[in-house]
């Protein structure tokens, strides 16, 4: 949590600076204000999904997997019984392209777990770890290593197939330097995030760009800002391990 916490205000600081600066949304400032309690009724159903799914999840009604079912179900019901912007038409779409992400999806997971299998059975893990031991970094040096190698993978690959292609051959590593396994996967998850939204292949920008409808190239001299932050964000969680492991030791985790 303080980690997410760390992130979003790493991404959140240089955006509202650069914001005033420019003088984004200076139309919205100008625009009257909507009545606020008005605004917060029509916000209450989406505001009461997380807490349906996460409670749900907490009391024990339904698993992290079954909490999707619910989560799709329920804004299902929004959309068509609350707000009414879906139709029984736009059904048909939205499963088809449903389906396909689905696919997608599952093929990555079978290759994947093919490949975790040939990892684990022609012990391509061992000499893998045992070169970098040699390498002389040490941890240090090796996770600062595996930032790098992990922000490059990130700006071509999505990061559910980066998880599960490269995680069989991380966790002998993980195990070799003994590292803490909730600190590594904060880290981890940090430095493929920051992938994600540098060019020239940022799989989440582009995204970004094309529901904003600008390119690619434009957005380049704003995300540098956010880029640079995030660096420093999860730097931050490597020299300072307790930022990611204070809360769930207090847990009991």
């Amino acid at each position: 949590m303080i980690p997410g916490l760390l992130a979003g205000f790493a991404l959140i600081v240089p955006a509202v600076l650069i914001s005033r600066r420019h003088g984004f949304g200076a139309e919205g400032r100008a625009a009257k204000r909507p009545p606020f309690w008005r605004s917060l009724a029509a916000a209450s159903w989406g505001l009461a999904a997380p807490v349906l799914i996460l409670g749900g999840m907490r009391v024990g009604w339904f698993t992290p997997t079954e909490a999707a079912v619910v989560a799709v179900a329920y804004g299902l019901f929004i959309g068509m019984a609350i707000h009414r912007s879906i139709g029984w038409r736009d059904l048909y779409p939205i499963f088809r392209e449903a389906s396909e992400i689905s696919a997608v999806i599952m093929l990555v997971l079978a290759l994947a777990g093919i490949f975790a299998y040939s990892v684990n059975t022609l012990g391509v893990a061992e000499p893998l770890v045992a070169f970098v031991k040699n390498l002389g970094l040490g941890s240090t040096g090796t996770l600062i290593l595996l930032f790098i190698v992990m922000t490059v993978i990130g700006m071509v690959l999505d990061g559910v197939s980066i998880f599960l292609v490269f995680l069989p051959l991380l966790y002998p590593l993980m195990l070799a330097f003994q590292w803490d396994p909730v600190w590594f996967g904060v880290l981890l998850t940090m430095k493929i995030a920051i992938g994600q939204f540098t060019p020239p292949m940022a799989v989440n920008l582009m995204v970004a760009c094309r529901l904003a409808r600008v390119r690619i190239d434009e957005t380049v001299p704003w995300v540098g800002w956010l880029i640079v932050s995030f660096v420093a964000a999860t730097l931050l969680v490597l020299f300072v391990p307790e930022i990611a492991l204070w809360l769930p030791r207090r847990l009991g985790y």
